[in-house]
C-alpha cells in the first residue's frame, strides 16, 4: 500500500478505487529483489529466506521486548506480478518502536545485499525529514517518494532525471523507480552526511532496545499474574486499554460485585511487570478513581499505595478489565489468548501459582528518576550550559536517549537559525520561481540594488524619519514637539544617514526622488485626493503622523508652505481649513508594498 495516491480517478474516468492513505502513528516497509536475472520462482525463494532470517533476527534481539502495539512483521506478497515482502507496524505513542523497525531493516540490508528496501510513514519519507540538513535542495516532500532505499546498510537516493535548467524535478512512481535501480543502479545518490544524519537514532541500538522497558514491581490478583507470566506483551494492550477509556469501557468496573468481574480483587501478591517506558509513564501519570468493587480492598492511605505498589496494580488490573470486557476487542489475538488462559483455570485444567513459585520469578524494580523533569537542568540542556562534569555525571533531566536528542534538536534549530546563506537560499528559491517580481525598473534584481555589503543586514525600520517623509510627500505641516521646534532639521534629525561627503547628499536626493514616485503613483490611483475635513479622517492621519494633539490642531488649521502643499491644492477656492486629504489607506499599503519590492 502506497503512502499516497494522486491519480485519483472519480466515476466514469476509470474508478480504481479511493485513494490509500497509511493511518497515523503507522510506518510501512517493503523488500524488494532486484535482479533481472531471477525468475519469480527463484525471487520468492529468496525472500522466504529473507523472512526466516528476519524471525530468527527478532527472536535474538527482541526475546524479551514488548512492543506498545504492532510487532515487526514481514509478508509475502504478490502485487501487479512481482512477489516482495512487506509489512506494516502500528507503533502508537512509542516512536521508538518505529525507530526499531528501521534498526531491524537496515541489519537485514546488511546481510543481505541484493535486497531493496522502502520505509515510509504517514508523513511520507521520514528518513529526509532526520537528514533535512543534509539534502539536495531539489529534493522536497513533493519528488521524495519512492526515491529513497536502503541498501547494504546504507541510504540510496534515485537522483532527478535531466530535465531544462530551472524545471522542477517530477515525482516517481514505484515502477519506474526500481526500473532505475534495475539498470542504473551506479548512478543512485550516496552521501555519509545524509547516512549519518538520517540513521543518527541507531546509534544507540541495540542497546535501546533494553532501554526502552520498565520494570516495576506492583500488587495484582494472583490471576493475573499468571496470565502476565504466560506472556508479558499482555501489558501493552491492556494498558493502552486504560488509557484510552471511556463512560462505555468503564461500565463493567461500576458493578458492586467483584464475582462479575474477570479479575477479582482478591488474593494479591506483588510481582515485577515489564511494561514499555512509554506505557508505564502512561499509567504513572493518569489519575484514576478507585472502582467500587475495589473500596473494600484498596489502602486509602495515599502512601501506602504507591510504596505498595497497589496503585499502580489497580490501574494494570482495571485495563485488563477493560480490555476482556470491551466487544469491539473479541477478535483481537491478545484477547482471545487470554481468555482461553481464563477458560483453563475456570475448567481446572490449569492452575494458579503458589507463592513460592512466585517467589522464583524475576523480582525487578527500575529506577523511575527518567520520569522526573528538573526544569532548571531542562532550561540548562537548552541553552548548553551543563559542564562536561555534570553530563557525565548524568546531570540533567530524563535518560540519557532524551538529553541527547534534545541537544541535537536543540544544535540543529541553531544552525537553521544561524545558517549564513540562509537567506542566499531563500533568495535563489525565488528567482527559480518568480525572476521578475523581483527585478527592479533599472534591470537590478533586488540583492544587487542595495549593494553587496547590505546583504545579510537586519532590516530597520524608522517609524519617525517614515512618518516626516509621509508628511513631506502628502503635503501635511511637519509636527512640533519642544525638542525641535527652536531649531531646523538636520539629517541626524531626520533620520537620514551622514557619511559625510557627497554619498549622503545621493542618497538623500534618490529618497526624495523615489518619494515623488510614490506621489505620482498614489495621485494616478486615486488613493490622495480633496474633501472636507472629518473626525474620520483626522483620525486616519493621526494615525500615519506618530504626533499628538498638536499636529492634529496645526494640520487641521495651517497648509505648509512647501512647494508640495501647494501641489496638494491646487484649488484656490478651497480654503486650508476647508480641505484635508482623504486616504485610501489599503491602496498607500499596497503601493508601498510593491514599492518596497522594487526599490
Amino acid at each position: 500500500m502506497e503512502s499516497r495516491s494522486d491519480n485519483f480517478k472519480w466515476f466514469g474516468e476509470g474508478f480504481d478505487g479511493f485513494p490509500k492513505i497509511l493511518p497515523d502513528d503507522c510506518v510501512q516497509y517493503a523488500l524488494y529483489i532486484i535482479d533481472a536475472k531471477l525468475s519469480d520462482f527463484d525471487v520468492r525463494q529468496q525472500l522466504r529466506t529473507i523472512q526466516t532470517a528476519a524471525n530468527a533476527l527478532c527472536k535474538t534481539l527482541l526475546n524479551e521486548f514488548i512492543w506498545q502495539r504492532d510487532p515487526f512483521d514481514l509478508e509475502l506478497v504478490q502485487q501487479d506480478g512481482r512477489s516482495f515482502l512487506q509489512g506494516q507496524t502500528n507503533f502508537g505513542d512509542s516512536v521508538e518502536d518505529e525507530w526499531l523497525v528501521v534498526y531491524l531493516l537496515r541489519e537485514l540490508s546488511r546481510k543481505f545485499r541484493h535486497s531493496w528496501i522502502r520505509v515510509f510513514d504517514s508523513d511520507g519519507e521520514f528518513l529526509l525529514i532526520e537528514a533535512a540538513d543534509a539534502l539536495p535542495k531539489w529534493l522536497n516532500p513533493d519528488v521524495a517518494e519512492n526515491r529513497v532505499w536502503i541498501n547494504d546498510g546504507k541510504l540510496l537516493i534515485i537522483p532527478k532525471l535531466p530535465k531544462p535548467k530551472k524545471a522542477r524535478p517530477e515525482a516517481l512512481n514505484l515502477d519506474n523507480a526500481l526500473t532505475f535501480i534495475q539498470d542504473r543502479k551506479d548512478n543512485l545518490l550516496h552521501s555519509p552526511s545524509i547516512d549519518s544524519e538520517a540513521f543518527y537514532r541507531l546509534q544507540k541500538y541495540p542497546a535501546q532496545i533494553k532501554a526502552s522497558l520498565h520494570h516495576a514491581m506492583i500488587t495484582i490478583p494472583r490471576k493475573l499474574a499468571y496470565v502476565l507470566h504466560e506472556d508479558a506483551a499482555y501489558i501493552s494492550p491492556a494498558v493502552e486499554a486504560f488509557y484510552l477509556r471511556d463512560p462505555i469501557s468503564l461500565r463493567p468496573l461500576q458493578s458492586h460485585q467483584p464475582s462479575t468481574l474477570f479479575f477479582d480483587p482478591k488474593d494479591f501478591v506483588t510481582v515485577s511487570v515489564k511494561f514499555t517506558k512509554v506505557g508505564y509513564a502512561q499509567l504513572k501519570g493518569q489519575d484514576f478513581q478507585t472502582p467500587p468493587a475495589w473500596a473494600a480492598y484498596f489502602p486509602r492511605d495515599p502512601e501506602t499505595r504507591v510504596h505498595s505498589g497497589s496503585e499502580m496494580g489497580m490501574k494494570v488490573t482495571c485495563g485488563f478489565e477493560m480490555l476482556l470486557s470491551d466487544p469491539q476487542n473479541v477478535d483481537k489475538k491478545p484477547v482471545r489468548e487470554m481468555k482461553l488462559l481464563l477458560e483453563d483455570l475456570d475448567a481446572g485444567e490449569e492452575r494458579l501459582p503458589l507463592d513460592d513459585e512466585i517467589l522464583k520469578w524475576d523480582r525487578i524494580q527500575d529506577d523511575e528518576s527518567w520520569l522526573d523533569i528538573d526544569f532548571s537542568d531542562f532550561d540548562k540542556e537548552l541553552s548548553g550550559r551543563l559542564t562536561l562534569d555534570q553530563l557525565g555525571q548524568g546531570t540533567g533531566f530524563g535518560d540519557k536517549t532524551a538529553q541527547e536528542n534534545l541537544r541535537k534538536m536543540v544544535a540543529r534549530f541553531e544552525k537553521f537559525v544561524n545558517e549564513d546563506d540562509g537567506a542566499a537560499e531563500d533568495a535563489d528559491f525565488l528567482d527559480d520561481t518568480d525572476n521578475d517580481d523581483t527585478t527592479n525598473s533599472s534591470g537590478k534584481t533586488g540583492s544587487d540594488s542595495s549593494g553587496g555589503e547590505e546583504v545579510g543586514k537586519e532590516v530597520e525600520f524608522d517609524e519617525d524619519r517614515f512618518a516626516s517623509m509621509m508628511r513631506d510627500m502628502m503635503g501635511l505641516p511637519a509636527a512640533t514637539t519642544p525638542d525641535n521646534a527652536q531649531r531646523p532639521v538636520s539629517k541626524v534629525d531626520s533620520g537620514l544617514p551622514v557619511q559625510g561627503g557627497n554619498g549622503s547628499i545621493d542618497e538623500e536626493k534618490e529618497i526624495r526622488g523615489a518619494m515623488d514616485e510614490i506621489e505620482d503613483e498614489l495621485r494616478q490611483a486615486g488613493a490622495l485626493s480633496l474633501d472636507p475635513l472629518s473626525e474620520e479622517k483626522v483620525a486616519i492621519q493621526e494615525v500615519l503622523s506618530p504626533s499628538t494633539a498638536a499636529a492634529r490642531v496645526s494640520s487641521a488649521t495651517t497648509v505648509s508652505n512647501s512647494p508640495r502643499s501647494s501641489e496638494a491644492f491646487p484649488d484656490e477656492g478651497c480654503s486650508a481649513g476647508d480641505a484635508e486629504l482623504n486616504i485610501d489607506l489599503d491602496q498607500v499599503r499596497d503601493l508601498l508594498r510593491g514599492f518596497s519590492v522594487t526599490s
